[in-house]
């Protein structure tokens, strides 16, 4: 009796080894490497304002790469320190890719998902609007994020190992809603369901080695804009989520320089696009008062109506956010309860041309009518701006009527067409930029759609910016088809956003009717959510059933050495009469204490020669009992900043500023700053040099 139960109980458990939702472990291998791009004269990518330009590094931009595999499929997700992605940026990395592993990794089974830093250079996007500010195509930043995605998938792929996942969530109060007004428009009986007008919850993937139980790694995805540093900030930095990587990281590889150690760990953006870190709301800061609720002016101006906090100033605003995001991330981490994802890994992609989509909806009235995307465009409000960044001229949001003015630059250019303004009504449109093909393709108009299916996890990657609700909207319709199609009840789904193309946003019917900074800036029209519900419903029908669709239309990419730029190259770097490059003019004081700033200036080179990738701008060092030098600081971290500055045009002079706050934790003792970097020479090469300050010492008071 007890062999023939041993042997149905093995039965048993073979059988059911074969059954959706009862694999226990996966190959999971997590990778990080450097993809800084440059920290000088480069505009940044966000804001759109031309005058930000790169004047140095705050905290280096990382690429995190994490590899699920359960045997017989296998998938990629990447986020990365940077505003977002698009295509042509993804193509070069998987063409890469395809030279090391053949076709592994392809555009089916990779999400890439940017951060949405606007902190960080521009130019890598291939589409002229994105593009434009920041003077065209930018090669080195294009490069360095094509690098530093390459070599975090490598390390990731060279890392595989069994491990268990565990999905867990909590409640974070780091965010608040820019838009009230767009929110207030959808239907009251849908805002009732949620507690908030902005999603809270941050959604964790834990990763645990199965040999011993170790952390390896940890990706949680957060709605919020990468927005505490304001646009008049000039060091390039990774701001309040990847502050909070940083954090994370540096808990779980104690002793270790940032950047490195074999935990990984990704603060990665979901249904961001209405929602701020800046949690004291907007006010006229010219007066006080509050701003307009629609139209966020101040006196019918809206270059005055600014959000800022939690802090005092915009780096400890920044601080602030990660530290919170950070705090709920490391208590998830040692969440005992945690849900084990089990089940096969699947995954799905569709190409879709948006503008040729048509679905139907149903009226208040019961009719069903026919809709269908519209030929990119942009609003008048897109150039308003918003309360974490004001546009410039006399623009507004909440603009449903056109500008006579303005209509007549605009007509001068490219005009809509009648088709376009009946298509995106209400609003007016300020760009057309679905019609222009000058020098080439101002927007996309074929996007990336795709999911991931971890056992009970779904993983939706979107191209854009969802506001909240379009996200609450995907997540219940995806979740939904997946249980009707003999899905997992249990399935969570998140939205990874800013995910392979970038399409602007994606706000509901009703806050597109508003025109607000999110509606104006939707350019596939006021169905556009719609379709995409359309899209990715039948997307997670065909991948829970093992059905296959249709591959859709590739989008065009471009040689990379025809496109525009008029970014001005390096040209020479000059250290001046009696002075060589690192010579320090500015040495630091002979002691210093906790919560004092350290300045040193050297004579420098230009810091576009070279990247420094996986390397450092800069090292405070201290000495150590054995006579030795120990970095304890990098330009990757937060006390330290990298500021550049062009002494002379004509001369080609440089000068770069080191500071260092000392905080608390810094240990007494006897330290000293290094400055690294390299010069161009008239005749064309590059050099390395390094510069060293005298020692000084720092004491506990």
């Amino acid at each position: 009796m007890t062999t023939w139960i041993g042997v149905i109980s093995f039965l048993v458990i073979l059988c059911c080894s074969w059954l959706p939702g009862s694999l226990a472990t996966y190959n999971v291998g997590v990778g990080r490497a450097d993809c800084t791009g440059p920290t000088a004269e480069i505009t940044f990518m966000g804001y759109a304002k031309l005058t930000q330009k790169g004047c140095g590094l705050h905290l280096r931009q990382f690429a995190r790469a994490f590899i699920f595999d359960d045997g017989t499929s296998r998938v990629v997700f990447v986020s990365i320190d940077a505003c977002m992605v698009g295509y042509s940026l993804k193509n070069a990395v998987v063409k890469k890719l395809k030279t090391l592993y053949n076709d592994t990794y392809t555009h089916e089974n990779f999400i890439l998902s940017g951060t949405h830093t606007h902190g960080a250079p521009g130019g890598f996007l291939v589409d002229v609007l994105y593009d434009i500010t920041e003077l065209g195509f930018c090669a080195d930043t294009f490069n360095a994020y094509t690098t530093g995605i390459f070599n975090a998938i490598k390390k990731a792929h060279e890392s595989l190992v069994e491990s268990h996942v565990y999905i867990t969530s909590g409640e974070v109060h780091a965010n608040i809603n820019r838009s009230p007004a767009s929110y207030d428009q959808n239907p009251e009986e849908e805002r009732n369901k949620y507690k908030y007008n902005t999603d809270k919850t941050l959604r964790q993937l834990k990763i645990v080695r199965a040999s011993d139980n170790e952390l390896i790694g940890a990706i949680n995805w957060y709605a919020v804009h990468a927005v505490s540093m304001n646009n008049s900030n000039c060091l390039v930095t990774s701001d309040n989520v990847g502050y909070a990587s940083i954090l994370l990281e540096s808990e779980y590889n104690t002793n270790s320089v940032i950047g490195q150690g074999d935990f990984v760990g990704a603060f990665a953006s979901s249904n961001l696009g209405d929602v701020s870190p800046n949690l004291n709301g907007p006010v006229c800061v010219n007066t006080g008062e509050a701003c307009d609720y629609v139209t966020s002016t101040c006196g019918g101006e809206n270059k005055y109506c600014i959000a800022s906090g939690p802090g005092k100033d915009m780096f400890e605003s920044a601080e602030i956010i990660a530290t919170r995001l950070f705090s709920k991330s490391k208590e998830l981490l040692s969440n005992e309860t945690a849900q084990e994802l089990s089940g096969p890994i699947k995954f799905i992609h569709q190409w879709v041309e948006v503008p040729k989509q048509a679905v139907d909806i149903q009226l208040e009235n019961g009719t069903i009518q026919t809709v269908k995307g519209c030929l990119p465009a942009m609003g008048y409000s897109f150039a308003a701006g918003t309360t974490d960044g004001p546009g410039e001229f006399d623009f507004k949001q909440g603009s449903s009527t056109d500008n006579p003015f303005w209509n007549i630059v605009r007509d001068f250019v490219f005009p809509p067409t009648t088709e376009d303004i009946n298509c995106h009504y209400p609003k007016p449109i300020l760009i057309a930029s679905g019609r222009i093909k000058v020098p080439y393709n101002w927007q996309p108009e074929i996007v990336s759609t795709q999911i991931l299916l971890l056992g009970n996890f779904a993983l939706v990657g979107v191209p854009g910016e969802f506001t909240t609700m379009s996200g609450r909207r995907m997540r219940d319709a995806v979740k939904n088809v997946i249980v009707d199609s003999g899905g997992d009840s249990s399935t969570e789904v998140v939205i990874a956003g800013l995910s392979n193309t970038y399409t602007s946003y994606i706000a509901t019917y009703e806050e597109y009717q508003l025109q607000r900074y999110e509606g104006a800036s939707t350019i596939f029209g006021p169905h556009t959510l719609q379709i995409y519900l359309s899209i990715y419903k039948t997307l997670a029908e065909a991948l829970i059933k093992g059905q296959k669709v249709d591959a859709g239309p590739v989008p065009d990419d471009p040689d990379k050495s025809k496109l525009l730029s008029l970014i001005t190259p390096v040209i020479f770097d000059s250290s001046g009469w009696f002075w060589n490059f690192g010579d320090v003019l500015q040495q630091p004081p002979k002691s210093v204490k906790v919560n004092d700033t350290v300045s040193v200036k050297f004579i420098a080179g230009h810091p576009r020669n070279d990247l420094m990738l996986e390397k450092t701008f800069l090292a405070v060092e201290k000495l150590g009992d054995d006579g030795k030098w120990n970095v304890v600081a990098t330009d990757a971290n937060f006390e330290t900043r990298f500021i550049w500055t062009r002494t002379s045009f004509i001369k080609a002079g440089s000068e770069v500023e080191v500071q260092w706050q000392v905080r608390n934790g810094a240990e007494s003792g006897t330290y000293r700053i290094k400055h690294y970097g390299h010069y161009k020479s008239l005749l064309g090469g590059i050099y390395p040099y390094q510069g060293t300050s005298h020692n000084f010492t720092v004491t506990s008071s």
